[in-house]
């Protein structure tokens, strides 16, 4: 009698990358994929103890794949939400004959049902810290006959200016949140500070409604209405109405958005803003996967001006973007250039020379660590020199290079070992129950793998000379790291039917007879084959797709 397999034995499956079948495979596709595999597991092939009792385990494992892919419910339910979706609470209710699309629908009512009881429990903090840097004395010192009081010969720096703000959001229900938000300034020894709270509710799928009170010490009370409405599919209007309450009357103002997807990637925006400062605003920005582009058009008192700016995204793991910016009008002309760049998991950090006329040069150094940002704009000198240029643009990227070299890099690499670890302690068991499955299974596949060679060389089909799947160092740089790979020869070739070869795009960890050599690391799978009496060989990663014969993988030999 075949013996039941355990929750965690189940959970630690991918059941496609089991049955070696695509996402999509038709049933007529799963079906065959199970068949081979029972013939291969069956414990009545086996008259050994050990291989049969190992065999009736890999058995059980594949029927438990093939029950679930095989039913359109359980399957919908599986590819949405894995294993885990198929334990939640409340599908005993649910109607076996509904389709996948109901299916989905029903999880998505449970999802919901839970999220809402996690809603008390979220907040969603927010908070601003700029320091303004006056660094003038650097570039624009007076000679010392000049000075009254001797500074040492050293220049002075001074903080003149700060602003601290912060914020929270409480979700009330699903469609109500509450916001609170506070801030403090000072400049030039003035300051002063003020708080707001704000209510959200969302009134249907199209739009949304917001209160907003708020009161300060340097201006009275104030209170606001903002409204959101989608139009059509692809256009939208916000409204912003607020008064401002002060010893010189009641101050209103009232901002207007609309905006239209002009295609995929591009949204134009006509803001029109009337009160204290009022103005019209048109603008463009196009947002791709590689670029981000922005031109805009202000006609206001007391600002006019102009703005085109653009951004390179490079397709790296460090997300580096590179931007520039000019803008120009009547209060004068401003170009600015600039780098981003990922510096850990949850953090970024940019930097940016701004050259204006007649705003001078200044340097705004800006770090993003999850929700909160720390921004520095050092102001370096009220003339156009080109000393404080050069320095602006050299100073930040030799730091920069030297931070990163000497801090940044060996600490994500202490970060990411000390994870490795952590990571391969909590799996250790898991990983030794895999191996000692996949050397079962290899076992088992000796006797189907002697045919399945035999039949291949009587035709000058597919042989497997040899497989290795795991972490390969090719880098000379990396002579130190050690290859982490195992032998998947025999697993491979029981693969093989009809002189072909072929995995699906998933982890090859899930085959039988694979299991992962190395947790949380970058896998690989190299071939060695013959085909036709010729050798072929090739590399694939982890998670991509393999069809083997192919021309392309023939090993020239001429030289």
């Amino acid at each position: 009698m075949a013996t039941a397999l355990s929750e965690e034995e189940l959970d630690n499956e991918d059941y496609y990358s089991l049955l070696n079948v695509r996402r999509e495979a038709a049933s007529e596709e799963l079906k065959a994929a199970y068949r081979r595999l029972c013939m291969l597991y069956h414990p009545d092939k086996h008259r050994d103890p050990e291989l049969k009792c190992q065999a009736e385990r890999l058995f059980n494992l594949v029927h438990q794949a093939y029950e679930v892919l095989s039913d359109p419910q359980t399957r919908a339910i599986y590819d949405i939400y894995g294993k885990r979706g198929l334990e939640m609470e409340g599908w005993e209710v649910v109607e076996r004959r509904r389709t996948p699309a109901e299916i989905r629908e029903e999880f998505e009512r449970l999802q919901r049902e839970r999220e809402e009881r996690r809603l008390q429990q979220r907040t969603n903090p927010k908070g601003t810290i700029s320091v303004g840097i006056d660094a003038t004395d650097l570039f624009d010192r007076y000679e010392e006959e000049y000075e009254d009081v001797s500074s040492g010969g050293f220049p002075q720096i001074e903080i003149n200016k700060m602003h601290i703000s912060q914020s929270i959001e409480a979700p009330l229900t699903a469609t109500d949140t509450a916001i609170l938000s506070g801030s403090l300034s000072t400049q030039n020894g003035n300051g002063g500070g003020s708080i707001n709270f704000a209510l959200r509710r969302v009134t249907s799928a199209k739009g949304w409604g917001e209160l907003e009170f708020g009161a300060g010490d340097l201006q009275g009370p104030l209170f606001g209405v903002k409204l959101f409405r989608n139009l059509t599919p692809r256009c939208f209007v916000t409204t912003n109405c607020a008064l401002q309450f002060s010893s010189r009357g009641i101050r209103p103002g009232l901002t207007t958005v609309l905006a239209r997807n002009l295609d995929k990637n591009t949204v134009g925006y006509l803001q029109w803003r009337w009160g204290i400062q009022s103005a019209m605003n048109t603008s463009i920005v196009r947002d791709t996967k590689t670029s981000h582009f922005t031109v805009a058009l202000q006609l206001g008192i007391p600002h006019s001006f102009a703005l085109i700016s653009y951004q390179h995204k490079f397709q790296d793991d460090d997300q580096t973007r590179v931007k520039g910016s000019l803008k120009a009008g009547f209060f004068g002309t401003v170009v600015e250039y600039g780098a981003e760049r990922k510096i850990s998991r949850h953090s970024v950090l940019g930097a940016a020379v701004s050259i204006g006329i007649p705003q001078g040069v200044s340097l705004k150094v800006k770090l993003n660590r999850a929700s909160q940002t720390y921004f520095f704009p050092i102001h370096l000198t009220d003339q156009l020199l080109p000393s404080a240029v050069f320095y602006a643009t050299v100073g930040p990227l030799v730091v920069y290079f030297a931070m990163h070299r000497l801090v940044i890099k060996p600490y994500l690499r202490a970060q990411k070992e000390r994870e490795l670890e952590k990571q391969r302690e909590s799996t250790a068991t898991d990983i030794l129950q895999k191996k000692q499955e996949a050397e079962a299974a290899v076992r088992l596949m000796q006797e189907s793998v002697r045919r399945i060679v035999e039949a291949e060389e009587s035709r000058m089909g597919l042989i497997i000379v040899n497989a290795w799947y795991g972490k390969f160092v090719n880098d000379k740089s990396k002579k130190s790291e050690k290859a982490k790979v195992i032998d998947v020869t025999v697993p491979l070739q029981c693969l093989v039917k009809d002189s072909k070869l072929i995995l699906t795009e998933a982890s090859k960890a899930g085959l039988p007879g694979f299991y992962d050599p190395c947790v949380g690391e970058e896998k690989s799978l190299k071939v060695l084959y013959q085909f036709r009496g010729v050798l072929h060989q090739v590399m694939a990663l982890d998670g991509e797709a393999l069809r083997i014969p192919k021309q392309s993988h023939r090993i020239d030999t001429d030289g």
